[in-house]
Order: C-alpha cells, then sequence, then structure tokens
C-alpha cells in the first residue's frame, strides 16, 4: 500500500489513482537558459524514484515533463529580464540556440544519473496556441485584467487561492509595503505580457487577442501543457520546495478556475540540497554541474547514491566530504556484490524483499531501503542466487546499476601477481598464495577465485 506525502493538506496519503493501475504524472522540468546544478537535480533524482516505485508497484506511468524555453523572467513578481533572451544576448545567439544546447546539456545529465526520460517532453514554445486558449477561457470567466504590460490574473476572485502554501490573503494584503504599480493584489501574476515591457527587441514573440506582440508567462504553460497531455484532472504533480508559494499556487489558481474542476490530486515536493545550510542556488554560487563532479574524479551515480541516503522531504546538506564518503559507501556496497557467489546454498531473500518495498511504499523512505540492502548483503544465511534477484530487484528502483561490472585498468604488477597465485595454488602452495593475495591486495585489488580460474576486482 502505497503511501504519499501530499503537500496539499500536509499528511502522509494512501495513493488511490484516477484510472486503476494507470497513473498521471507531471514533473516541472528545466528552464533552459544554462546548465542544470547538482540542486536542480536532487530535485529530478526524486522525482525518477517516484516514477521507478510506482512502476515496481505494478502500475502504467505517463510522465510528462515540460521545457521553459520562454518566459521565465529574472524576478517571480513578473519583473526583469527573459532569461533565455538574456542568455541569448550574451553569448551572442539565437533564443532557439541556447534553449537547444541546454536541453540537451540536460538530457544528457539525465542519462548519466540513470533517470528515466519522461513519456513526453513539452516545449512552452511548441504550445503557444493552447495557452493562449487558456488565458481566453480565463478572460471569459472574469479572471482576469488587463494593465500597460500584460494581461494578469486576479487572486482576489479566488477564496482559496494560496491553498497549497497555506497563504493567508488577508494577511499578505496587511503585510504589503511594496508598490504594486498596475497590480491589484500583491499575488496576481502575469498571464501574458507584452513585448514593449521588455528592454529592446525580443526574439521571442508572438500574436494574441491582446497584443501585436507578447509571449506567455512562466506559469500558464504548465497548467496549459499538463492539461493537454494528462487531463483537466490527473495524479500526481512534482517539483521543488521553492515552487509551492508561487508557482504551483498560480498553476492550480489557473488550472480550477478555468476548468471549475480539482487540478491535481497528490502534490510532492523535494527539499532543498544545501551547503553549510543555505540552499544551494545559482544566484548563491557554491554549486556543481554533473560534469564538474566528473572533472573531480566523482561519478554521476556517486551523487545519486548521496541523494538516496536522505529523505527527499529533508535538506541535504551537500560537501564534497559528504560525497567521498558517499563514493566510498556505494563502490563498497558493489565491491561486495561483485564478491556474491552463485552457488552459495541458504535461505531465500524474501524477509528483506518485503523491508525494502515496505521502506520505498512509505512516502518514497529510501534511506530504509538501503538498510534493507546492506542487511540482505551481509547476511550469509541467503542464498548466492536469492541475493543477486533480490539485488536486481531493488536495483530497479535504485537506478545505480549494482549489478553492472565496471571495466577497470589492471596494472601489468597485478596481473603478474595474479599468475603467480595462480601457479602457486596449482602447486598447492597455498602459503605463497595467501601471502600473493595479500601483496595483490596492497595494490588495491581483490583477486576472487572461480570455477573457471580467477576474477580481478578492485577494492
Amino acid at each position: 500500500m502505497l503511501k504519499l506525502f501530499n503537500t496539499l493538506g500536509r499528511k502522509k496519503e494512501v495513493f488511490k489513482p484516477i484510472k486503476e493501475g494507470e497513473v498521471g504524472m507531471y514533473n516541472c522540468g528545466p528552464t533552459v537558459y544554462w546548465y542544470a546544478h547538482i540542486g536542480n537535480f536532487r530535485t529530478y533524482v526524486f522525482s525518477d524514484i517516484l516514477v521507478r516505485v510506482l512502476l515496481f508497484d505494478g502500475y502504467k506511468v505517463k510522465q510528462v515533463m515540460n521545457v521553459t524555453d520562454v518566459g521565465h523572467l529574472t524576478s517571480d513578481a513578473d519583473e526583469g529580464e527573459d532569461k533565455i533572451e538574456k542568455e541569448a544576448a550574451k553569448e551572442g545567439k539565437t533564443a532557439h540556440e541556447i534553449t537547444n544546447f541546454y536541453w540537451n546539456a540536460f538530457k544528457e545529465d539525465m542519462k548519466k544519473l540513470n533517470i528515466f526520460s519522461p513519456s513526453i517532453w513539452c516545449k512552452a514554445t511548441e504550445h503557444i496556441k493552447e495557452q493562449i486558449e487558456l488565458i481566453k477561457k480565463l478572460e471569459q470567466k472574469g479572471f482576469t485584467y488587463k494593465t500597460s504590460d500584460g494581461i494578469y490574473f486576479d487572486t482576489s476572485k479566488l477564496d482559496n487561492y494560496g491553498k497549497l502554501a497555506l497563504l493567508n490573503k488577508e494577511n499578505l494584503k496587511a503585510g504589503a509595503r511594496i508598490d504594486l504599480g498596475e497590480k491589484k493584489n500583491k499575488t496576481d501574476f502575469a498571464l501574458w505580457k507584452f513585448s514593449s515591457s521588455q528592454k529592446g527587441k525580443r526574439q521571442q514573440e508572438w500574436k494574441s487577442p491582446w497584443s501585436e506582440a507578447g509571449f506567455p508567462g512562466w506559469h500558464i504553460e504548465c497548467s496549459a501543457m499538463s492539461m493537454k497531455y494528462l487531463g483537466e484532472h490527473f495524479d500526481i504533480h512534482t517539483g521543488g520546495i521553492d515552487h509551492i508559494p508561487v508557482h504551483h499556487s498560480n498553476e492550480i489558481a489557473q488550472a480550477e478556475a478555468a476548468t471549475g474542476k480539482k487540478f491535481v490530486n497528490y502534490w510532492l515536493h523535494g527539499a532543498f540540497l544545501t551547503s553549510k545550510g543555505e540552499k544551494v542556488s545559482k544566484s548563491k554560487g557554491g554549486l556543481y554541474t554533473i560534469s564538474e563532479l566528473q572533472d573531480l574524479g566523482f561519478k554521476p551515480l556517486d551523487f545519486r547514491y548521496l541523494c538516496l541516503l536522505t529523505h527527499y522531504r529533508s535538506s541535504l546538506d551537500f560537501s564534497l566530504e559528504n560525497l567521498t564518503a558517499a563514493k566510498k559507501s556505494y563502490e563498497g556496497i558493489k565491491n561486495k556484490i561483485e564478491l556474491i557467489e552463485k552457488e552459495t546454498k541458504g535461505k531465500n531473500a524474501g524477509k528483506y524483499l518485503d523491508e525494502f518495498k515496505k521502506s520505498i511504499e512509505d512516502d518514497l523512505n529510501m534511506p530504509g531501503a538501503i538498510q534493507a540492502l546492506q542487511k540482505l548483503i551481509k547476511d550469509e544465511g541467503v542464498s548466492g542466487q536469492a541475493k543477486l534477484d533480490a539485488i536486481e530487484k531493488m536495483d530497479e528502483v535504485f537506478g545505480l546499476d549494482l549489478l553492472k561490472k565496471e571495466k577497470i585498468n589492471i596494472p601489468e604488477q597485478v596481473k603478474k601477481l595474479a599468475e603467480q597465485r595462480q601457479k602457486a595454488r596449482k602447486m598447492k602452495d597455498f602459503k605463497s598464495s595467501d601471502e600473493l593475495r595479500d601483496e595483490i591486495a596492497k595494490l588495491g585489488f581483490a583477486i576472487n577465485d572461480t570455477l573457471e580460474g580467477y576474477e580481478i576486482k578492485k577494492l
């Protein structure tokens, strides 16, 4: 019985899909104006684990992820420059070149981290028609107003605006100490912006019922595209906790105002990756991309493993020291798995699979699932084949390539010592054989005897 912590209600709930056996899921994707960093990827690892758990439990998952390639301004208050336009001007390239380059880089990093690609990728620029139609519907229902720089959503028209973030509109009004300009309420947000509101000439703009040249606000794309591919009411929506007070609150507002229906049943949010207690972000610095971690000698799956050691709703404090410790732990697990002999007899692994399943179905408790894996590996009473079969099943969720053998470069000195040891074993000179095994270990390698001969593995 899968239980998930629903941000909408702030409690764990038994997961019940709208359609039996099938799940519609939307993940807030990247704004493709720069490389995604490890803070971003912590959220995508969490969403990937959710997909894998659903698949493990036998559900058919339709996963949709957006690509924001227009309209995301440098301020959540609908002010500042468009991030894509700004980067295009900086690099002297077209907006299309910028978004394609960074989207491809994002997809490459997803592969490195064993993050499944969604069933559907959807770009904001390829769904302008759907966004305009949704804004028109909101206009017809009286939820919009026009200012000199765009079309805005009037949040005062919704009694339950901000229910996801538990916002109190009266307190917001009372505490407002900002110049609203032409906005009627502090929480109102842009649905469509006029190109004239931006500095200089824009590369990306479209004709609409409200202006000859304009572009969509950031929030409207997610409502329009999720409803196009998943319907007006679907199962799960994920993202980072920073999306709760603005982006996701606005998604709910415009979707439910337009349809009169509940938008999403379960909202799941991943906590921040932090460094020394502060959120890791592009603006704050102190972050790494996956490629930069590789340059420092880490593998992408070292970072994935680190993410699994902390529950997705708890902050994960990142440091190179913490990543190094995770790398050693992960390598240790893989090395122990490689030493498991299929032929050993014993009991089955059902006890550990049950513990694993109980953990992952308790709101994706991956630290508990890792503990179940470690207990299984240590239990000498479980047969080798049963262990390997259970590990293979667990790795459907972990995504850590636990049974994948990596190619290693074995020094000639180690190879020669291994051959000498093999000759000593054939001569039944076990004292020399043990001494040679120790010499090989000092060089950082282990030798594992097999029916065919031996295998050399890195310690």
